[in-house]
């Protein structure tokens, strides 16, 4: 995994187990790297590398150093995962996926209003995930609301339109689905607007968890989905991509979980 920071990542947990239930001899490590460190890091890997995982601020450095990206990754203009075929690395979106199989878990089967807190490359993702759950039009809710050209514009090549409301506004907290792409303890500012809802809210800064903002939803009536879960999905599409396989997600979420807690 490549990123700065990363330190704090549970990402090598979740692939760690999956290699050893899969009976691989893999490794996985979270190495710092910058988005000025970047271009030599991708030139200096061998043969012996099945892929890599990429977080912020790396999500959307990467692309001008593929060699071909999948039709998502591409009208998203983000990519968290990076492997490596003939012609060189490929760069894919697994975000989504792990946004939409975490919130179907939750028992999410469409989504009417969906609204997404932030506007990074999450945020991004978020909106698409939305969109394939059949949000025809997500809010996005922005601190600045003049800082929405990066996500409205890969909305637009989705097909999809955003309408955009700054974070203040709280129309967000009666919505069917919410999902919270704020860093950790961003959204706890939030946590005294939420009413008494029935819609569901994933807050993806799984850790600390729960965050405050998560609890003041679950308190007030509203369906929690824990970020781990979208963590976990989405690694377990970067696993089906880097191995060939099936992700062990039973032994996946064991071992996360049990890094979560120490």
């Amino acid at each position: 995994m490549l990123g700065h920071p990363v330190a704090h990542s549970l990402s090598p947990a979740l692939h760690r187990a999956a290699y050893s239930a899969l009976g691989l001899d893999w490794t996985y490590e979270a190495v710092d790297v910058t988005p000025e460190q970047l271009p030599g890091f991708v030139a200096g890997l061998d043969p012996s590398w099945a892929g890599l995982s990429l977080t912020m601020p790396l999500k959307r450095a990467v692309l001008a150093l593929l060699s071909s990206v999948s039709p998502l990754a591409e009208a998203l203009g983000v990519v968290n995962t990076v492997t490596f075929g003939p012609a060189g690395p490929v760069g894919d979106n697994t975000d989504v996926h792990g946004l939409v199989t975490a919130l179907r878990e939750a028992g999410v089967s469409s989504v009417g209003a969906g609204h997404v807190l932030g506007g990074g490359a999450t945020a991004v993702s978020a909106v698409a995930a939305l969109a394939q759950l059949g949000c025809a039009s997500p809010v996005v809710h922005l601190r600045t609301v003049s800082r929405a050209d990066v996500v409205a514009g890969a909305a637009a090549r989705l097909g999809v339109v955003v309408e955009v409301l700054r974070l203040s506004d709280r129309a967000w907290s009666e919505a069917d689905v919410i999902v919270s792409t704020l860093p950790a303890g961003a959204a706890d500012v939030l946590a005294g607007s939420v009413v008494p809802t029935c819609g569901v809210l994933m807050d993806v800064a799984y850790d600390p968890w729960p965050s405050h903002l998560a609890t003041a939803w679950g308190a007030a009536g509203g369906v929690v989905v824990d970020g781990f879960e979208m963590l976990l999905h989405q690694a377990a599409e970067q696993v089906r991509l880097m191995t060939g396989h099936d992700a062990p997600v039973a032994a996946m979420r064991a071992a996360g979980l049990a890094a979560r807690a120490r």
